[in-house]
């Protein structure tokens, strides 16, 4: 959070979810794995099981031990650990968050349920209501994905009066790729003091020059540091730069989605770029190919090391 403001800033790791080669948990890599986003990429805050994490293929159970190892590990090192909680169900979604809370996370996050839908915003509001109550001590953020949940309403409208109903709320993770709803969000968040942190990785740029406060990612795991430089070279008033490195981001990405970039891709490329074992996603995820992550991340080198 940005010094005096309670505003949530920067980059966010969306973290992956180290399992062994059988896919149990494997809890013993979330140390290295702190160590490596401060040391290596400079990223000091995380995103626990969101999609990125596949947070929803796994068990309350095992959802509570990634929150209390992220939140136990992180300790005097993360600046924030942000622990998304939604669920298909409520009352799972209530118990996530009084977790949360109680292991010391710093906020929680909530995605619409996606397979009972919400039919309307004031329906989706009064779910994130229910599930504020069971941690109201802890900032709320709502989870706009309407690309997986298909809740294809705008996050402005569910924004619209939610400060009555939810006092804890923080603002929203908006993974969408409409800039109009964006730009919407951020005019009704900024005076109220609110985040608005944007998840799509490759048109970052776009969404800082329309006022997002950070942004949360996966692919921040490992090029947070490149992708800081973009910001960086931005505030300084240097948009050339700024969007030639965007460029360079959107290059790779596009060369990733031409051989098919899914999220086991992307939890592979961060194995090749840690040196950590994230081990394979959890079915019906497949493992990738490694000869598909070797290019992406060959690719990816060779992209960044131009001029």
């Amino acid at each position: 959070m940005s010094p005096g403001t309670g505003q949530l800033t920067g980059l966010i790791a969306a973290t992956f979810t180290p399992l062994t080669p059988q896919g149990e948990l494997n809890l013993p890599l979330i140390g290295p794995y702190i160590d490596y986003l401060l040391e290596k990429q400079g990223v000091r805050s995380v995103f626990v099981n969101g999609t990125t994490g596949e947070g929803c293929s796994f068990s309350v159970e095992e959802r509570k031990q990634l929150a209390e190892e992220w939140c136990r590990q992180g300790k005097g090192k993360l600046d924030q650990v942000i622990v998304h909680v939604g669920c298909l169900n409520v009352k799972d979604s209530q118990e996530l968050a009084r977790h949360a809370a109680s292991v010391g996370a710093d906020a929680i996050a909530v995605i619409s349920p996606f397979f009972f839908k919400p039919t309307n915003a004031e329906a989706l509001r009064m779910f994130l209501q229910e599930v504020a109550s069971a941690a109201p001590k802890l900032p709320l953020y709502y989870y706009h994905l309407p690309s997986i949940t298909g809740v294809n309403m705008d996050a402005r409208e569910i924004l619209d009066g939610i400060e009555n109903q939810i006092p804890s709320f923080g603002g929203l993770k908006f993974s969408a790729a409409d800039l109009r709803d964006l730009g919407q969000c951020i005019s009704y968040c900024r005076p109220r003091g609110w985040s608005v942190l944007y998840g799509v990785d490759e048109q970052l740029l776009g969404a800082v020059v329309l006022g997002v406060n950070g942004a949360v990612g996966s692919t921040y795991n490992y090029v947070g540091s490149a992708v800081s430089s973009m910001l960086s070279a931005f505030e300084k008033g240097d948009v050339d730069l700024a969007r030639k490195l965007q460029f360079k981001m959107q290059e790779v990405i596009t060369f990733a989605i031409s051989l098919g970039f899914g999220l086991h891709v992307n939890k592979q490329l961060m194995s090749e770029f840690s040196g950590l074992s994230m081990g394979p996603p959890r079915l019906p995820l497949l493992p990738c190919p490694p000869d598909r992550a070797q290019a992406i991340a060959q690719k990816l080198r060779d992209v960044l090391a131009s001029d």
